[in-house]
């Protein structure tokens, strides 16, 4: 069932990875200026190679990935599908094709949303892209998986609650929520980032495209003007998004956090009961030494959804926050088995 003309590092795998380009109407005049043809990477099980449908599940990376990374090879550092690859062929298991979107952007990514500042990245990942896969793969209707890290477990999450019927079981490795936990210490270092330039995000992101560095305040700068843009998007504004803090005291601005935290899953989990409660299976982990505390943040988000009467899964493992490919083959198998 592959194509000789997309494959990609076969040899070193029992199944087999296609990489097309898909050109995106959603993505298409984006304000960021970003590509709207993006290659979509897809490993296919032996078992789908062989011609038999299976589902499908949607990986999504985290903020500043992509999932072109997840096709590491090396021996010494395998990346998820190769981890997985290895695991299908040792259980027998026929296993589920993979998806691994790319929805980067200038400012580091999309959290898988549709913003006015940064593009249309829900529709992207939640209507165009599994479409185009069931008429590309051999997939099985109905069948559809999104898991996700970091930010794209925020971004399972997201889609759950606001693309409904589109995925049937959810899993969130290590997501954004609790926003406080994650970004509040963030806005200060971001604020520090911004005070040469008067607050001013352009000048900032100007000489950061120099090289992109990410050392000092640099991950929190770009951090927090991205998920500003994600979630806090504003037409009016000279730069199209408003910052959650005042940048010459780094006071926040609470109209603008409210409007983060209308997307921070704790928050808003209870207006969306009925899409939570509708999927086959509801997956949430976390490592115990999650340097940005989501760890806490996923015991919130658990104890909300307990008390809203949400079926789903809690695992707690020993890790912190990076280094956590090897946490989807663990997770995989759980998540097909939900199905």
């Amino acid at each position: 069932m592959t194509n000789p003309s997309f494959s990609m590092g076969a040899a070193s795998l029992a199944g087999a990875v296609e990489t097309r380009v898909f050109e995106s109407t959603c993505l298409k005049g984006n304000p960021l200026k970003d590509p709207h043809c993006r290659e979509v990477p897809v490993y296919l099980p032996p078992a789908a190679v062989a011609g038999e449908a299976l589902p499908v599940a949607f990986l999504l990376p985290g903020f500043t990935g992509r999932g072109q990374a997840m096709l590491e090879t090396h021996p010494w550092k395998r990346g998820a599908v190769s981890q997985y690859d290895a695991y299908l062929a040792e259980s027998g298991e026929p296993g589920a094709i993979l998806v691994m979107p790319d929805a980067f952007t200038k400012l580091g990514g999309s959290q898988y949303v549709n913003s006015s500042a940064v593009g249309q990245y829900a529709d992207y990942v939640a209507d165009e892209l599994p479409a185009f896969v069931d008429a590309t793969y051999p997939t099985k209707k109905g069948q559809r998986i999104v898991c996700g890290k970091s930010s794209g477990g925020f971004g399972a999450l997201h889609l759950a609650m606001t693309k409904p019927g589109q995925f049937q079981v959810v899993a969130s490795i290590s997501g954004d929520c609790a926003f406080e936990l994650p970004l509040g210490h963030e806005m200060v270092a971001a604020a520090r980032a911004l005070l040469p330039h008067g607050g001013d995000p352009r000048p900032w992101l100007d000489e950061f495209e120099k090289g992109y560095s990410l050392s000092g305040d640099g991950h929190a700068a770009i951090n927090v003007i991205a998920m500003s843009a994600c979630y806090a998007p504003n037409p009016d504004s000279p730069f199209g998004f408003d910052l959650p803090f005042d940048p010459g005291t780094a006071a926040r601005r609470d109209d603008v956090w409210k409007r983060f935290e209308a997307f921070d899953p704790l928050v808003r989990a209870k207006d969306h009961t009925k899409e939570l409660s509708a999927v086959s299976g509801l997956y949430l982990e976390a490592g115990l030494k999650d340097e940005f505390g989501l760890q806490f943040g996923l015991r919130q988000l658990v104890a909300e959804l307990t008390r809203l009467g949400i079926p789903h899964e809690h695992v707690e493992h020993e890790g912190g926050h990076f280094g956590l490919d090897r946490r989807y083959v663990e997770v995989l198998p759980k998540l097909v088995k939900m199905l």
